[in-house]
């Protein structure tokens, strides 16, 4: 057991906070977590062990990254704050095998950075506590790159988790919930109050576990196609399928085709989109697809 005083602490965040005289910038949605239970859960639910590895977006001040390093091989983290970059050499510098890379991941090649640091062979988690601006495009990203990914742990808005693991049927269940789950196999860990964050933010959020699958749950003939009707299909929710869809993708005089096509699809359409599975849009989006529907 080192002497050193953990990170996330309270009041080793303050000391570290005040002795770089680090202000926190509302830009980039900066909360710092302050809660050893909250830590445990998310790298626990990562299942990282000393033959896997982990990336990190947005390390802060390294509350997360040091419990990551403790139980992997390698730690990756990045940190697009300049004036982070010194505060992390200095509280990471007992951990030689994390490394910390300044940049923006939504810019970053990261089938190149992974190639770069990762071994072939190993298995690699993304484990991070994700600013709320940006947390979907981030997520999208690393799952649409099909990167070597085993899991996606990230401590998320409340409400965003819960409609990434949304169920047909409900209100939280839109295209965000049909595009996480084409790509992996969502759970909520735990929902996290506001209150151990510093500063607090002014919601509640949630630790989600996204299993990358290796194959998606459905054939779809073109991914992007079918990521559009889905899209299409929740334009607005409170029109029924055949009307977002004839907007979408028929003249004024297309009803009939469109029938047609959702009769094949055994899809009836006075339905709305958040009734429908996943495999049901699959088989619509192939015979849109098939059609040469654009």
């Amino acid at each position: 057991m080192s002497m050193r005083e953990d990170i996330s602490t309270p009041r080793r965040t303050k000391e570290i906070i005040q002795r770089h005289g680090f202000s926190f910038k509302k830009s980039l949605g900066q909360n710092f977590l302050i809660d050893q239970n909250i830590l445990g859960k998310i790298v626990g639910s990562a299942g990282l062990d000393a033959s896997k590895a982990a990336l990190e977006i947005g390390p802060g001040i390294g509350a997360l990254t040091e419990k990551l390093a403790e139980v992997s091989s390698k730690v990756v983290a990045i940190e697009i704050d300049q004036r982070l970059i010194p505060i992390l050499d200095e509280v990471l510098e007992p951990y030689p095998h994390v490394k910390v890379v300044h940049g923006d991941v939504l810019k970053l090649d990261l089938k190149e950075l992974f190639a770069e640091e990762f071994e072939a062979d190993t298995r690699v988690s993304v484990v991070a506590n994700l600013p709320y601006y940006v947390t979907t495009p981030i997520l999208m990203k690393l799952l649409e790159e099909h990167l070597p990914l085993e899991n996606i742990v990230v401590m998320i808005q409340k409400e965003v988790a819960e409609r990434m693991a949304a169920s047909p049927g409900g209100k939280d269940y839109g295209s965000l919930s049909i595009a996480v789950q084409y790509f992996s196999e969502p759970e909520l860990v735990c929902i996290v109050p506001h209150t151990v964050f510093i500063p607090q933010p002014n919601v509640d959020s949630a630790v989600i576990r996204l299993k990358v699958r290796k194959e998606p749950p459905v054939h779809v003939e073109n991914e992007a196609f079918f990521f559009m009707l889905v899209q299409a299909a929740f334009a607005q929710r409170r029109k029924t399928i055949a009307n977002n869809l004839k907007s979408r993708f028929f003249a004024k005089e297309g009803r009939e085709e469109l029938e047609r096509l959702l009769a094949e699809a055994e899809i009836e359409p006075s339905r709305r989109a958040e009734t429908l599975s996943i495999e049901e849009f699959a088989r619509l989006s192939n015979i849109f697809y098939r059609q040469g529907l654009q």
